[in-house]
């Protein structure tokens, strides 16, 4: 697969004059900024790079589509999937006068008590909150769908989940989206993932599968999950795009750097916070589904950003 070190100009609905001007524009405002911070020094040049581009790219398709653009970020843990969105959404406004939501799949796990019924009735790992299977699917399909239709009085609750509590947060708590969106950005490690093919499930992929999933039950009810309910999830998506990791390597540290950040919040349960042995078993639930998202999706996602080794892009890919 190919990739370019930066925004291909046959894709780029931009003149290079226009995206150094707001590149300049918008590393002054970013920088003080958690998504900019996110970033890093080389802010600059990844906006003229990649991001201003890109935003450019999704607004000239909201505009030949008419309609509001449900946009998928798929990219594993650590990836910087927030930060990507919460980076589109500024410059979408601030540029080019486009209104966006945004929300993650994080904010459909199942409440706590529903995931220990899993857990009774199914699955002893479905306690654990991640895999499909762990998401109130027709919640995400609600609000994706009642976003698409909002007008201009309208307000839309935006679900939330606290993970410091490890619960979904009381709906009293839920932010509410105000007015038309132009586009909606729905992030998640899984985000328009497909399911493997059965053959596939038969060898496991790491110990926790070995030990904990010696038959292969739970990862067969997670393949089914993504086949059934979660398609008619992703089938929403009008673009998918997709920040491809290095490695698991780079999962694990990225994720890391999550976690000891995450002990710093005030008021945070350090109780929930994990050492690096907790970790490196809550990635194990992931890891079987990024593996397979790693090796498949590069080829149909519309957009793959490439990460390098020290959390920058380095390359793109705008299918054709």
């Amino acid at each position: 697969m190919t990739f370019s070190p930066r925004w291909p100009a046959e894709h780029n609905p931009l003149s290079p004059l226009d995206v150094d001007a707001m590149a300049d524009r918008l590393t002054r405002e970013l920088e003080a900024e958690e998504a900019g911070r996110a970033i890093g020094s080389r802010l600059h040049d990844q906006l003229k790079e990649f991001h201003i581009p890109l935003a450019g790219w999704l607004a000239e398709a909201r505009r030949e589509g008419g309609h509001p653009l449900v946009v998928g970020i798929n990219g594993a843990q650590g990836s910087g999937k927030s930060t990507l969105s919460r980076l589109l959404q500024e410059i979408l406004e601030k540029e080019f006068g486009l209104r966006s939501a945004g929300f993650s799949i994080d904010d459909l796990y199942l409440p706590r008590a529903e995931r220990e019924r899993l857990a009774r009735t199914v699955h002893p790992l479905l306690a654990t909150r991640g895999v499909p299977g762990t998401h109130e699917v027709s919640l995400g399909k609600r609000t994706i769908q009642a976003l698409k239709e909002a007008g201009e009085g309208d307000e839309v609750p935006i679900p939330a989940f606290d993970k410091g509590r490890d619960d979904r947060r009381p709906e009293d708590e839920w932010t509410k989206w105000k007015g038309k969106a132009d586009l909606i950005i729905f992030e998640g490690w899984c985000v328009g993932a497909v399911p493997q093919p059965e053959e596939d499930l038969d060898e496991p992929v790491n110990e926790l599968e070995r030990r904990e999933d010696p038959d292969g039950s739970w990862r067969r009810y997670v393949n089914e999950r993504l086949a059934e309910e979660y398609s008619g999830l992703f089938a929403s998506l009008d673009l998918l795009i997709m920040l491809r990791v290095p490695g698991m390597d780079s999962v694990f540290r990225w994720r890391l750097q999550q976690e000891r950040q995450l002990s710093k919040e005030k008021d945070r349960d350090l109780s929930r916070v994990m050492d690096e042995n907790a970790l490196r078993r809550f990635i194990m639930h992931y890891e079987r589904l990024t593996r397979h998202m790693l090796e498949e999706m590069p080829g149909r996602a519309d957009i793959v950003l490439r990460l390098n080794g020290e959390h920058a892009v380095d390359g793109v890919r705008v299918k054709e």
